[in-house]
């Protein structure tokens, strides 16, 4: 598996310009993964009930069990230092990560780029319909940050395997 990329996602408070980042996880090449939630800064206020829908995480579990962003953003420089990470929302997890350094006041120590700068025009064309088939394979039903980055992973892993 180590022909594969790091994969990262991130589910937040919503979307738009008041939406924070609630958890973050990723996949490195070799399989191993990280997630975890963040607990919300007291000025986080925004929560969209469509987003929890989704994403099945109450605010109440973020205040109980999600970690400081300090100690997030550290864990991610420590584990992803000097890497190029790729996200498929790339357009929303950046600004969303970039929320978790500035209040961590820290900066990334690694680089994210969008997935789809990894896929051919023929790929891309497969890109959903092949996700659709490995979450109907794998029963993935968690619709969380680790096992979106791992659904992701597996997704790209397959369509190098048959698509030129």
């Amino acid at each position: 598996m180590t022909d594969l990329p790091p994969i990262l996602d991130v589910e937040a408070s919503g979307f738009g310009r008041h939406s924070y980042p609630i958890e973050v996880g990723y996949v490195l090449a070799d399989g191993s993964s990280y997630c975890s939630l963040i607990r919300p800064l007291p000025h986080w206020t925004h929560w969209d009930p469509a987003a929890e829908r989704v994403h099945r995480i109450r605010r109440e579990q973020l205040q109980q069990h999600g970690r400081e962003v300090q100690d997030v953003a550290r864990t991610l420089n420590d584990s992803l230092r000097g890497q190029t990470v790729f996200s498929d929302g790339w357009a929303h997890d950046y600004p969303w990560l970039a929320a978790l350094f500035e209040e961590a006041d820290l900066v990334p120590s690694f680089r994210l780029e969008s997935l789809r700068g990894l896929l051919s025009e023929a790929q891309a064309s497969q890109w959903q319909a092949t996700r659709e088939a490995v979450l109907r394979e794998h029963k993935l039903e968690r619709h969380r940050a680790s096992a979106d980055a791992r659904l992701l992973q597996t997704t790209l892993r397959r369509l190098r395997q048959t698509v030129a």
